[in-house]
């Protein structure tokens, strides 16, 4: 260990040129951080509805082993039913797996590498995920920007339903503008959950910059095509977000007065185990000691001001 990946309660920093990111194994493997020129490039966001968090304002956090909502925290699995507890408050759904709940052991570090792993065995009718699995998160700061490589394996005796994804921050306050290319977008009910496919027409195109403040957003699309970019005018600042083909969908949520623009890229639709009858939802069924995983790349650029 070097003095540039210094150790501070559990925070972990590494430090790369002119980037600095800050990572919290102990809370769910989080981003605390990421600067580059000291200007946030994924902003630290508390909320307190995730009461795992402890209120504790996080950049970033890995998705494991499912993304976003699954419904009522209920589904059925090869004739089982299966129960989980809530875990955002004001939302009757579980939400985005249970490994930003948990502290994460570092396996391997350096300047500007950390590699963590969550070794995950239930307890009897465990209220967050039923079945074991091991899950391995590394980051890495590279000249161009972050690297981030998620890995799922079933440690379970029987099949297990896996979806993983990241969920960062992208600081967007003051004028700011989102491209990505999708086939379609899931319209949603009152309680964030998919009711519609339509095509991204219209209103739902991204192909070309559109602001990111004019409306509210926060639904998933699906045919991502594995790339978006976001640009701030404000930070002069431009970041492109590149994900593996595993990842066929991206969640993005903003709102007209967000300082930010979640940009998730994801394996799986919402409430995908309760969808089976929808062919591209995104769902992994592992055999065991089969893995699933797959890299994101964030790249950061001055842009004019």
């Amino acid at each position: 260990m070097t003095e540039a990946s210094r150790d501070v309660s559990g925070m972990i920093e590494l430090v790369a040129g002119e980037q600095r990111a800050v990572v919290l194994p102990k809370l769910g493997a989080a981003l605390g951080r990421w600067q580059f020129r000291g200007k946030d490039v994924f902003l630290p966001v508390a909320n307190p509805a995730l009461v795992a968090q402890r209120g504790e304002a996080v950049a970033a956090y890995p998705l494991v082993p499912y993304s976003n909502r699954i419904a009522q925290g209920r589904f059925a699995f090869e004739g089982r039913e299966y129960r989980l507890a809530p875990n955002m408050a004001g939302d009757s759904s579980a939400i985005h797996g249970n490994g930003w709940e948990r502290e994460w052991t570092v396996t391997h570090r350096t300047d500007r590498d950390v590699v963590l792993v969550l070794e995950h065995v239930p307890q009897a009718d465990d209220p967050q995920w039923p079945f074991a699995y091991r899950a391995e998160l590394s980051y890495g700061l590279r000249p161009d920007g972050l690297e981030v490589r998620l890995v799922v394996e079933n440690r379970d005796a029987g099949r297990q339903p896996v979806g993983l994804g990241f969920h960062p921050f992208l600081a967007a306050k003051g004028a700011a503008t989102l491209a990505f290319e999708a086939q379609d977008v899931w319209l949603t009910t009152p309680d964030a959950l998919p009711s519609r496919r339509v095509p991204c027409e219209g209103e739902w195109a991204f192909g070309r910059p559109v602001d990111v403040h004019a409306r509210a957003i926060d639904n998933c699309f699906s045919g991502f095509g594995g790339r978006a970019v976001l640009a701030n005018r404000e930070t002069g600042l431009s970041v492109e977000v590149e994900a593996d083909r595993l990842f066929g969908h991206v969640v993005v949520f903003t709102a007209p007065d967000s300082p930010f623009v979640a940009v998730e890229p994801v394996t799986n639709m919402t409430d995908a185990i309760n969808h089976p009858e929808i062919a591209d939802r995104g769902l992994h069924v592992l055999e065991p000691e089969a893995q699933v995983g797959g890299s994101m790349r964030f790249r950061v650029e001055k842009v004019d001001g």
